[in-house]
């Protein structure tokens, strides 16, 4: 059961409430460069991703924001540090939502800068609270960063936007311990009906960042928890939200789109199995083959047997392999032309739509 949680808009989408919960990514291209970014941005669309945050360090990358607007088609997000002028110059510029720490803008005043801007235009503002740069008051008080420590922090930073009459909020506690961070924000989700922005930070390269970002954001999403979510790779933004939408779909918050399922190696296996699969799933990530469940199976003894429920596959055997379809052997093929019997197929599938 989803949490329910506060309507916010988003420029064109509205996050919290009855809406789907949101794949959200950030560029790591120069924001400046505008050429780089809007590249970049529109391949991240193209593979699902549904909102986009960019650095803003400098007025550069402000100005920068109504040139990269007009070339894109999702909600622009502006992450911003320390500066309070960037923040008013990235919203005067046109972002639909800006991300900030309000402790670390500097005093009172400047922060109310930034949140009458936010009301004028009516932009979200993101508080964000990291486990790696929490407050040393609270680090003190709690002997380390803990899951108090980081809801007190979110709580203290809350109470300074509500102060000036804001509430147009969205919440994130990120942390790169695991437990940690799901935990602080289980806290958090029982204090307050604002959206949450989830995510584990800094979870590594692509292996380890995708075990850690699916332990935690599966845990956090099966209690209903999550608004929009990132997942923090070191590596290819593209494969963050290849990451993003399969924990969603196993998880059925978001429609299955083709999907491959290929069985383990074992001793009755007589193919290159392996590369086989990551063909398949090649192929599949450039075919608009939605929705659709595609076995690669390694004998012919277990194939339409233990992938019934797929909609078409492909066996291995000795010197030939099956082509199956909903658990029925079609035919029987000469080894050497599984994957091309397959693609075929597939291809095939696509015009029958």
């Amino acid at each position: 059961m989803r949490k329910k949680t506060r309507e916010i808009s988003i420029g064109s989408k509205k996050i919290g409430g009855k809406y789907p919960i949101l794949i959200q990514s950030m560029t790591n291209t120069k924001t400046e460069d505008i050429q780089a970014t809007v590249k970049q941005i529109l391949s991240l669309e193209r593979v699902g991703c549904e909102i986009i945050r960019v650095a803003v360090p400098n007025e550069e990358a402000a100005k920068a924001i109504p040139s990269i607007k007009k070339q894109i088609h999702i909600p622009l997000v502006a992450d911003i540090h320390f500066d309070h002028r960037l923040a008013i110059l990235a919203m005067e510029a046109g972002v639909d939502k800006i991300r900030i720490n309000p402790g670390n803008i500097g005093d009172k005043k400047k922060v109310n800068e930034v949140v009458q801007k936010a009301k004028e235009f009516h932009i979200p503002i993101r508080v964000g609270v990291n486990g790696g740069s929490l407050e040393k008051d609270l680090l003190k008080k709690y002997g380390g960063v803990h899951p108090e420590a980081l809801v007190e922090s979110v709580e203290k930073e809350i109470a300074v936007l509500e102060e000036q009459g804001f509430q147009n909020i969205v919440i994130s506690i990120k942390a790169s311990e695991v437990l940690l961070c799901v935990r602080a924000y289980e806290m958090m989700a029982e204090k307050t009906d604002y959206p949450f922005h989830i995510g584990i930070t800094e979870t590594g390269t692509l292996a380890r960042g995708n075990i850690k970002s699916a332990v935690g954001l599966g845990v956090l999403l099966y209690q209903g928890i999550g608004d929009t979510l990132r997942v923090s790779l070191t590596g290819d933004p593209l494969e963050e939200i290849k990451t993003a939408k399969w924990i969603l779909q196993t998880l059925d918050l978001k429609p299955k789109e083709a999907e491959v399922i290929s069985c383990p190696t074992c001793g009755r296996t007589n193919i290159d199995l392996i590369s086989l699969a990551n063909q398949v799933e090649e192929l599949v990530s450039q075919m608009d083959l939605k929705p659709i469940k595609i076995a690669v199976m390694g004998c012919a003894v277990n194939g339409p047997g233990e992938a019934r429920e797929a909609d078409i596959g492909i066996a291995g055997g000795k010197g030939e392999g099956i082509l199956f379809k909903e658990g029925q052997i079609v035919k029987k093929i000469p080894e050497e032309q599984l994957f091309e019997v397959l693609a075929q197929e597939l291809e095939a599938y696509i015009y029958r739509r």
